[in-house]
Order: structure tokens, then sequence, then C-alpha cells
């Protein structure tokens, strides 16, 4: 486990595109085929139920709000392997602090690597030989096995993993192994081991899943390791092993196990693949479908691997809530439902080409695809499209997830396109893509058409990159670094176009220069892809590091560049530039003769230009027949809908939505419908005191609800009648719901709690530190609701706290603070590490307030292990409260 490897993949580099901008041409049947690259998806074939296995994760939970549950039940975990209880390898990710609000947001199974109850890989386990060393971990296995037993019907959701790549370790050749022999070589030693581990852990608990053997890859040797079980009654309940390899390697291997089993008579078992994937496709949306293509088609489940830091769903989530590109792709296959279909693609099985999934959900009439991989233009052609379910014409909605780093923000995805078309004489669509992103994934919809529905506007205009590498670099201090992950750097991190460029640092002069065309007067997004490595000397000093832009020599901004746990991590800050047609030089620069000098060091990778016109700005639409339903399913026989249909809501059927803010704040929710009936609302597991939408007729009910920053599930529930709902529409709003705010350093302090004027950034210039190590050193501040009820309570903190850690993965501390309301008891509240004690985001919690003054009260302490009688002897559980900026309180509604 978690040994970094560098393997060749298959197929050709592929080459980043510069051109963002992808459009959808218009065409029906089989026209197009002459186009060079066609990924075809047979909605006649059925290749089984579908599955959604590819989106688990190893060491992606740190705890119950890292990341947040909103995320976790998003993005359809199935499962996570994570270590054991009080385990020394990592900060957080404890098996059974992990399990239960895993499981509460739909999570199927917590794998636990028992081994990782020591520290160090390979593992440190104490004894004087092999036989001591075992009789130890067998020791550990017990108290593992019996805090599971106390977990009630969580219990029933734990898979024992007892041994993590034993051929590399425990049953290697080096110093920590059992004797140094390889079980590779002679495996008796550890087929002996497995068997008393194996029957200890079913003594204990007789219903138990014992999973293995584990290893690093799917070895030859695994038949005679099957074999022995067979023979010793120890086969085990899953078969797990690793694929840092391709997704080629996960097809070829799944189907070798699989003949393994049948030739020994076992199985077929469950297979997890606990471990896939490398840095150079994490966090990249055109590089990871590619591995969720293999591993849906194989019908197994696999995780993530863990490279770098836990708690953020390997290098999906960012800071507590908020989801990043690759989020937004497992939270597309995890919303498919019904059947998977025969997928095609122009280079079978083949890494870094065109490659995808596809499900047909007939009581839906329903078909989704999801693929990515290459860059310039392909036909999508969907075939054997059935009459009877979607008639002569179909509904498509085209979908791009966009790479936006692996601590960048993301929005929705983008739609392309919403359009109908006429089904060829032949049963076939051909959807003919151009200009496609090989960092982005795709996901097209198709419906029933020809109902008189109302297709939407591309929520997209005019885009471009442009390439840090590209641009014009005066001064001194320049670099142009690279090449970074690529096919044949796999354990690099992706970039856009492969290079990117430094020299904006303390001290420099340096200018970087784009020269950028535009078409038309307006208002202009601009997104600066860089990153500053947290731990560097220069960084260490500020924390994020300020860069200076202008436009043509003009109106300077100010920008503090993303922070990132290593070097290349990238994310991105966000601003607007006004532009008239035509051409403009923007310069990112480390001096500003208005603004000031650059402190700290960052790397530049691109700029990203997109035009604020009416299509950006108008409000996300969210259909409700592509919503997650219970007790639902479309209907499409509604002219003047919103898309192909709406979606009949009886009493306690619901639809659920998965809904960005930028920010914590108030949003507008237009709730659109058909009349029919009445619903109630919920955001986020929690049900609304406000009035019930719907009514007798066609309308729009306009709620004011506090979105929290990144991802708010929003839930529609039948109360009485039908309901026919349309649709969401979501803006971002003000004036209605205001928030109140409170320094920090106003509150009241106790103990060693206190003020700090020492971190530049923070809202003020003071914040409170040193709170925590025990109760008494508390922050109290006093706030005041206008009525009583619930409200956001938005925390602005940082946090900076790492372990020292024993390999290459980075490991930061996860602060809590124990928040009581008005002397009530203590609601745990976990912060991610922000990167640096002066780089400072928003986490919000809900809260119930009385009307009149509250009393919140923040506290902490060291926590101990889950027995209760000892603590982490490695600095893994900080005593400390994050250092808290200010508060502020907001009402969650309008009444």
């Amino acid at each position: 486990m978690r040994r970094r490897r560098r393997t060749t993949g298959a197929g050709a580099a592929a080459v980043a595109v510069t051109v963002l901008a992808t459009a959808l041409a218009t065409t029906t049947g089989t026209a197009g085929a002459a186009e060079p690259e066609r990924l075809v998806v047979d909605l006649g074939s059925d290749t089984g139920a579908f599955h959604g296995g590819a989106s688990g994760s190893l060491y992606g939970v740190y705890g119950d709000g890292v990341p947040s549950r909103n995320l976790l039940e998003g993005m359809h975990v199935r499962t996570v392997s994570t270590k054991a209880q009080d385990g020394p390898q990592h900060p957080g990710a404890d098996a059974l602090e992990v399990l239960p609000p895993f499981v509460d947001s739909g999570g199927k199974d917590v794998y636990i690597y028992m081994t990782d109850i020591y520290r160090g890989f390979p593992y440190q386990w104490p004894g004087a030989d092999g036989p001591a060393r075992l009789a130890d971990f067998k020791e550990k296995i017990k108290k593992q096995v019996q805090q599971v037993l106390t977990m009630g019907a969580y219990k029933d959701h734990v898979v024992y993993v007892p041994f993590n790549e034993p051929e590399g370790n425990m049953f290697g050749t080096g110093e920590w192994s059992y004797n140094k022999v390889s079980w590779l070589s002679d495996p008796q030693y550890y087929f002996a081991a497995w068997k008393e581990v194996y029957q200890l852990i079913k003594s204990l608990d007789p219903d138990a899943r014992v999973a293995g053997p584990n290893t690093s890859v799917l070895y030859d040797q695994i038949k005679g390791f099957l074999q022995y079980a067979k023979a010793n009654d120890v086969v085990p309940d899953v078969m797990t092993w690793h694929e840092l390899s391709s997704p080629a390697a996960v097809r070829t291997n799944v189907a070798k196990y699989r003949q393994m089993e049948k030739d020994v008579g076992v199985g077929p078992l469950p297979i997890n693949v606990n471990e896939y994937g490398h840095n150079y496709h994490l966090s990249v949306p055109g590089q990871v479908v590619q591995w969720v293509s293999a591993i849906e088609e194989s019908k197994i489940d696999a995780d993530l691997a863990y490279w770098n830091i836990d708690g953020n769903l390997n290098d999906s989530a960012v800071e507590a809530n908020k989801g990043n590109g690759q989020w937004w792709l497992f939270n597309a296959y995890g919303q498919m439902t019904g059947r998977t279909v025969q997928v095609t693609a122009p280079h079978p099985n083949q890494q870094y080409t065109l490659q995808g999934v596809a499900t047909l959900d007939k009581d839906k009439k329903q078909s989704r695809a999801i693929f990515g991989g290459n860059s310039g233009d392909a036909d999508i052609v969907f075939k054997n499209i059935d009459p009877s379910l979607f008639g002569t014409t179909v509904h498509a909605t085209v979908q791009e997830i966009p790479w936006t780093g692996q601590v960048g923000d993301s929005p929705q995805p983008l739609r392309l396109a919403d359009q109908e078309f006429e089904v060829g004489a032949d049963g076939t669509v051909t959807l003919p893509m151009t200009g496609m992103n090989e960092m982005s994934a795709y996901q097209v919809i198709l419906s029933p058409g020809g109902n008189g529905g109302m297709p939407a506007e591309p929520s997209v205009s005019w885009r471009k990159a442009y390439e840090a590498e590209n641009a014009t670099y005066t001064g001194k201090g320049y670099s142009k670094n690279g090449p970074e992950g690529s096919p044949y750097e796999v354990g690099k991190f992706a970039t856009s176009g492969g290079y990117n460029v430094g020299g904006l640092r303390t001290g420099s002069d340096g200018v970087l220069a784009f020269d950028v065309e535009v078409p038309q007067d307006g208002t202009y997004d601009l997104s600066v892809f860089a990153n500053s490595y947290n731990l560097y000397d220069l960084v260490k000093e500020q924390g994020p590091t300020n860069v200076f832009l202008r436009v043509d020599g003009k109106d300077p901004q100010e920008l503090r560049l993303p922070l990132g746990y290593k070097w290349v991590v990238w994310g991105h800050t966000d601003t607007t530039v006004k532009l008239t047609a035509g051409k403009h030089r923007i310069t990112l620069s480390a001096q500003d003769p208005d603004l000031g000098v650059t402190r700290g060091d960052a790397i530049v990778d691109k700029i990203d230009l997109s035009l604020r016109d009416a299509r950006v700005t108008a409000p996300a639409v969210y259909e409700a027949e592509y919503a997650t339903l219970t007790g639902a399913e479309p209907r499409y026989s509604y002219a003047g809908a919103s898309g192909p249909g709406t979606v009949p809501l009886p009493k306690g059927a619901s639809a659920s939505f998965w809904v960005h803010s930028p920010t914590d704040g108030e949003a507008t929710v237009s709730v659109d419908h058909l009349g029919g009936g009445r619903a109630g609302l919920s955001l986020n597991g929690e049900k609304l005191d406000i009035p019930q939408v719907g009514g007798g007729r066609k309308g729009t009910d306009d709620v004011r609800l506090f979105l929290s920053g990144g991802i708010n599930k929003i839930t529609i529930t039948g109360a009485s009648g039908e309901l026919l709902l349309d649709r969401l529409r979501v803006t971002q709003s003000s004036g209605t719901l205001v928030p109140r705010v409170y320094q920090a350093e106003d509150g009241s302090l106790s103990g060693a709690a206190k003020v700090t004027g020492a971190y530049s950034f923070a809202s003020g210039g003071k914040t409170v530190t040193d709170i925590g190590k025990g109760k008494t050193n508390a922050l109290t501040v006093d706030v005041v609701a206008e009525h009583s009820g619930r409200h956001a309570l938005t925390i602005r903190y940082s946090n900076a706290e790492q372990a020292p850690a024993t390999h290459y993965n980075p490991d930061p501390i996860a602060r809590h603070a124990d928040l009581s309301v008005n002397g009530g008891p203590a609601r745990r509240v976990l912060f991610p590490t922000t990167f640096h004690f002066n780089n400072f985001w928003d986490l919000t919690v809900p809260v119930t307030l009385k009307k009149g003054t509250n009393r919140l009260t923040f506290t902490a302490d060291e926590l101990p292990d889950f027995n209760g009688d000892t603590y982490n002897e490695y600095d893994q559980r900080s005593p400390y409260a994050p250092v808290i900026d200010r508060i502020a309180v907001t009402p969650l509604t309008q009444k």
C-alpha cells in the first residue's frame, strides 16, 4: 500500500489542447461516418445491472465532516478502505470514526486495513522473530474485532483486511518481514498466518467478512492461495488486490482472476481493487473516466489510490464541502441507473484514448453516457434506439465536466447543448462532438423527445485557455517547468499543456504577459491556474502568494494564488476583467507601482478567459427528470415543460438535486412546476420549516435559502396530490437572509486563548488562537437572532497543523472545535487543513438559536483513542481548535 510506483500506461501520449470551446454539431441518423473517431453506445445490448463500484476511496475520509456528508453522498462513494481504529499510519481516517457518517451517507462497506495499527511502511510490527510478531498482531486484531462488535448495526458494513501487500512487507524479504522469505517463492508461512488470522476473526465474529490477499498486483501465485484457502476452508469473502497499472489491466486481470476461480472451484467472489490510479490521473475527469469505464464493465468495486492527503476523497474534495471536476464526474457516474449497455470505443481497451460507459433505464426511459480521454472531434453514436421507449425523436442534453485542478472548486457541469434529434431510419442518432478537451469528461443524457419540451440554452459562452509556457516573461527568475505528468510519468501531476512557469516570487521583478483576443466588449471571467507549495521556505512566510494583475497596463488587482500540499498541485484564483473586442495584454507581475510587491513563490499553469454574458449569469438549471428520484419516474408528455419532461411527485416520493453554490450565502431557489399538488423542501438532509411549494396550476415558487459554499443537497418531497415538478433554477441573491458578522477578537476569552495580529489576511487583522488543550481555554461569542429557529453559522478559520510522516503522504491534521450553544451539549466540528495559518476558509454548520441573544462557546481538547484509555503518541490528534477569525450568523430560510 502507498508505495510510489512508476508504471508506463498503454497508449500514446495525448496532447493538451488550448482551445476549450466545445460545440455540438447537429445531425441525425448515421451521418458523419467519415469522422475518424466513433464511440458507439448500443442501447440494444445489456451487459448487466449498473454497479457503481468505481467510486471507492482509500483513505479519502478523515472523519465526520471532512469531507462533508454532502460530498460523500453526492459522489455516491460505495466503498472506503481505511486504517485500523487508532492506527498511527496517518492522522484521521480511523475506521470506526469513519464508519457511521459513511454508512449514513449511503456508503456500502468500510474495509479496515488491520495492518495499519502499526507505524511505518513496511509495517513496523514488533517481535524478536516471525512467530512473536504474528502473536503481537493477533492480539491487535482481536482488539480491533472487539471494537467493531460495539458498533451495532454499523458492524454489518465492515470488511476486515488482515494483510496489505504481504509480499512486500510482512511476508516479503525486508527487515520488517516475518522471516525474510517472500510468500511468492515459498508461501507456507503466509498461508499459515492467513489461516490463523482468518479463523481468529471468524471465531470472534462469525458473521465477519474477511478480504484478501490484498497484493500489490494480481500475481500468478494467487491461484495457489485460492487452492490453499479452499482446502483449509479459509476462502476470503472478498477478493482484493491493487491495480496501479492501467484500465486495460483492470479488464485483463479481472478476467484472469475469474478463470483462476473456475480452475480452483471457488466463487465467484466479490472483487474490490482497492487501489487504482496515479497522480497523473487523479483529479482529471478525462483520465479517471477511462478507469471508471473498465471498472464498471468488470462489475467490481474499486478504490481510488491514496498518494497525497487523506480526507479529500483522493483529490476529489476541495475544503470541507466543495467538489472539483473529478467529484462531478463521480456525481454523474453515481446517478446512472438501470442496466449498462455495450460501449464500443474507437480504440477498445486502450488508455489515453476516448473511452466511456453507458446505461439504459427502461423505467425512466433514459440513457446516460459518460466518456472522455481525447482531444479533438468524435462522433457519439447511439444505436438500436427502441421506439417503444424513446419514440422517433430524442432529447439530448450534452454536458462537459472540466478539469479544475486538485484543489480547485468546480461548479456544476457545463451545459453545451440541449437539443432534439430525429432518430434515423436505422435506429441511430449521431452526436458529432467538436473541440473536445482530453482533460474533460462529457455526459450525454438521452430521453424521449417530440413532446413540446423547451430545450435549454447552453450555459457557457465564448471561452479560451492561454498556457503560461506560451506567454511572454520579462525580468529575472524565469523557469519553464516540465514536462509534468504524462502517460510515461504517471507519478507526476497532470498539468495543462504539460508545462508551467515559475518566477513570480519574493524579490522578483518578473512579469508574465498573456496576449489575448476576445470577440466582443464585455465582462470576462478570468481564472488563474496556479500553485504554491505550502511548506516551501518563501511560501511559509506569508502563506498565499500575492501577485498583481493588469489589463493593458491599467486597472491593477492583487490576487492571492492557491496553496497546495505539494508543488504542481493546481487550484485557481478567479476574478473578472472588462475587455473591449480585440487584442489585449493581461499581465501577472511580482511588483506593482500602486499595490506593492509579491511575497511567496508561485508557479502558473494557464489562464482561462470566458465571456460573462446572459448565458453565464442566468440561473443554474437542474432538470427534475435528471435528479435522483425515489418513488417517482419521469413523464415526457407535458408541452411547455423545460427539458424533455417532468417528474410527478405523489406523497412521499422525492427528487434530490446536487446544487452548487460558489460561496456561503443566500440563494434564490425557483421551483418550477406544472401544478397538481404540493411538496416540502429539505436542505442538506434537514426538512425546512417553510411553506410547501406547488399548487393547482402551473407556476414558480421562489424560496430563499442559505446555501453552503460548494455542494448542497436540495430534496423536493411530495406532500399532497401529485406535484408535476419541472426543474429548479438557482441563483445567488442578497438582501433577505442578512448575516450578522462577529469578529472573534471581540468575543470573551478564557484561559490561554488569546488575540493575535500575526496573520495579515485575517479580516480586521486579528484572530483568536490557542483555543483548546482543555475546556478552560475557550472563546465565547454572543450573537443575536431576529427569530428562533435554524441558522447557518459560518466560521472563518485557518488550520495548518501537520504531523510528522513516515512516507511520501503529507499528513495534515483536521483540528476540531467543540461548539456549545447556550450551554447545551457540545457538537464536535472538524476543520480540514487550509495549508497555512494565514490562509482562511469558511466552514458553515447549522445551529438552532432562540430569538434574541445566544451564547456560542468554542473549546477543544485532544481526543483519546477509541477505548478512552490511551492517546496517540505521534501528535496525530491535535488538542487545539483552529485559528478563528470571525463568525457570521444567517437565517437558514426566509420566514
